[in-house]
């Protein structure tokens, strides 16, 4: 049986991020777990221009390469990790901008959170996603990995977990693998 396929997708895409670390960490550890087939999208990387399909994501008629291209990456996927820091108390431009290009590609898949920022972890980045997961049919559950103090953990160019981080990426992760299990109807239904 094969294994489903998780996309981790970066969403910083500001020169000196630390997203970049926090992402590599993360895909080490997902890997490490062995339920997923692991995947990475880093949005810095991929350059998406500011939403410029003039027809609607839910027709799914792309004019443009760039959106041909995010919408197989992500139509690839079975689930996803959004890895995003907190930016005036909400999540970056380029995450939204990411996921608002396409519709269909998100629907009935599951979906994990690590966040980042200062004291609050970058809850509050996660909080103002939910009803945006919510509203493409997303499939989320409790389990979030949140980084406080996150540039303190960086040393050389590397994000240093500790024993919490870890351990709350693999119960994200194991409880990410059961709502795939359980949303399969779903998926086989769209």
């Amino acid at each position: 049986m094969s294994k489903p396929k998780l996309l981790v997708i970066i969403a910083s895409t500001r020169p000196g991020r630390v997203g970049r670390p926090v992402g590599d960490w993360f895909v080490q550890v997902a890997r490490e777990h062995g339920g997923f087939e692991v995947q990475e999208a880093d949005l810095a990387e991929l350059n998406l221009p500011v939403l410029d399909e003039p027809k609607h994501p839910r027709l799914r008629d792309y004019q443009h390469d760039h959106t041909k291209r995010w919408s197989a990456i992500v139509d690839a996927a079975d689930a996803f990790v959004w890895v995003t820091p907190e930016y005036n108390h909400s999540y970056p431009a380029s995450l939204k901008n990411a996921i608002d290009y396409v519709f269909h590609e998100w629907t009935h898949k599951v979906l994990g959170y690590v966040s980042y920022g200062g004291i609050a972890a970058g809850t509050r980045s996660v909080q103002a996603l939910k009803p945006v997961a919510h509203a493409l049919g997303l499939i989320s559950g409790n389990t979030i990995v949140n980084i406080a103090w996150v540039s303190q953990r960086i040393k050389d160019g590397v994000f240093v977990a500790g024993e919490d981080e870890n351990a709350a990426a693999r119960a994200m992760l194991d409880e990410m693998l059961r709502l795939y299990v359980a949303s399969k109807a779903l998926r086989e239904s769209t």
